[in-house]
């Protein structure tokens, strides 16, 4: 006897991705967030391949793996997909430490982040 699986929390025309401990902080994720925030999927994965930013391959990842998830979990059709949401989230921060001048020493914080896309099939009205 196990656990009975929780209620979903997504309407029936979304589907979801996350990925957690992504080595950058949560500020200079967000921009990048924000930048396919509301557009069609096939857009903004196109946005993502010529980005020049570090962590746009793991955000286009994660982005791949939504439209996957809505695709063969829940048979959304992919070319009617849009990011409807794109949030980034704090995690852990590791703290290291730099000797400084006089015997002081400087903090040095380097920072994770956890990156949550959601996409929802629109009806295009023509």
């Amino acid at each position: 006897m196990g656990k009975s699986s929780k209620p979903r929390v997504l309407g029936d025309n979304q589907a979801k991705a996350v990925t957690r401990s992504l080595r950058i902080s949560p500020q200079k994720l967000n921009m990048l967030a924000a930048s396919i925030r509301g557009k069609k999927a096939g857009v903004a994965l196109t946005d993502l391949a010529f980005s020049r930013k570090r962590i746009a391959a793991d955000v286009k990842k994660t982005l791949e793996s939504a439209i996957a998830n809505a695709e063969n979990n829940h048979d959304l059709d992919v070319d009617d997909l849009v990011v409807s949401e794109a949030y980034v989230g704090k995690q852990m921060v590791m703290k290291r430490w730099k000797a400084r001048a006089r015997g002081r020493v400087g903090r040095i914080e380097k920072p994770f982040s956890s990156l949550t896309v959601i996409v929802t099939q629109v009806e295009e009205s023509a």
